[in-house]
């Protein structure tokens, strides 16, 4: 855990990775939004509360139901992020979702953060994937490196014409690169709306199934707040899109700093814990985006 870290390594590379971000990952002042500006409740009102004046919100789940919300619009480019406070303790079975869906059913294009509650003591996972006109299968795991139930967490998606990247608190753990030259499909054509929900999956989610919910346990909470979404929403202005000024279309974010790919080394080093890409029993040839890089 990077809580109980000595390094001097570690110390520096946190601080290269900050002062970057300070001078580059956001070139544009923030706009952390209430709730309610950009989002609604899609499922299950009674299991979600503003509090802070709606500038955060607390998500429920039960035996009875679990909990959803949506953005109002959708977006085609952009970057999204929330800060997020996870269910603490005995979470196993459960899940907490945030992803962006252009909700076409078979022809999807989906982004997925996806929290795989764990038994107390055990490190939270965190899995990402990507859908690309219909096709995901494209699972990777990372431990996170600290407890994301003791505070907020900052996770983002940065998604251009050239790649999308994964953030948490900054540091990227996941790049997926256009490859359309290698025959891969690539988010591009269809707007996303951003979702996401409180749920049980106790047949999947923690250790494939083996472990299930401890339902003396609940209600289980998980916290939201610093909605902001900047990017390009449909409808809209037809020309924004393709627009080469967009801030997330920069030069700066069509591949990672020195400081971003050190994080990024750092995180698949320690922290990953499974990658489609390497897993044989699946692929026996690995997909053509595997070699890729960053």
């Amino acid at each position: 855990m990077v809580e109980s870290l000595s390094s001097s390594r570690y110390v520096f590379f946190m601080i290269s990775v900050c002062l970057f971000a300070a001078l580059l990952y956001r070139p544009v002042l923030s706009r952390p939004a209430k709730f309610e500006d950009d989002f609604r409740i899609t499922w299950s009102d009674g299991h979600i509360t503003q509090i802070d004046g709606g500038r955060a919100i607390q998500l429920k789940l039960d035996p009875s139901s679990g909990c959803g919300f949506a953005s109002k619009k959708q977006y085609l480019f952009g970057h999204v992020s929330m800060k997020i406070k996870l269910l603490p303790g005995d979470s196993a079975g459960t899940v907490a979702a945030f992803y962006m869906n252009s909700d076409t059913d078979s022809v999807r294009d989906e982004l997925d953060f996806e929290f795989l509650g764990n038994r107390s003591g055990q490190p939270y996972t965190v899995q990402t994937n990507v859908f690309a006109h219909g096709k995901g299968d494209r699972e990777q795991r990372v431990n996170l490196w600290f407890d994301p139930s003791r505070d907020f967490h900052e996770y983002a998606i940065s998604w251009n014409h050239l790649r999308i990247v994964f953030y948490v608190d900054k540091v990227p753990i996941r790049v997926y690169k256009n490859n359309e030259a290698r025959k891969v499909p690539y988010p591009r054509f269809q707007p996303m709306s951003i979702y996401s929900t409180l749920w049980e999956a106790d047949d999947w989610a923690t250790r494939g199934g083996i472990e299930k919910i401890n339902w003396s346990g609940a209600p289980f909470y998980a916290y939201y707040k610093d909605f902001d979404i900047e990017g390009c929403p449909v409808p809209g202005p037809a020309n924004c899109p393709a627009n080469p000024m967009n801030w997330w279309e920069g030069s700066a974010y069509h591949t990672l700093s020195p400081a971003e790919a050190r994080g990024y080394r750092w995180v698949r080093v320690n922290h990953m814990v499974y990658d489609y890409c390497t897993d044989k029993s699946r692929f026996h040839v690995p997909p053509p985006e595997c070699s890729a890089g960053i």
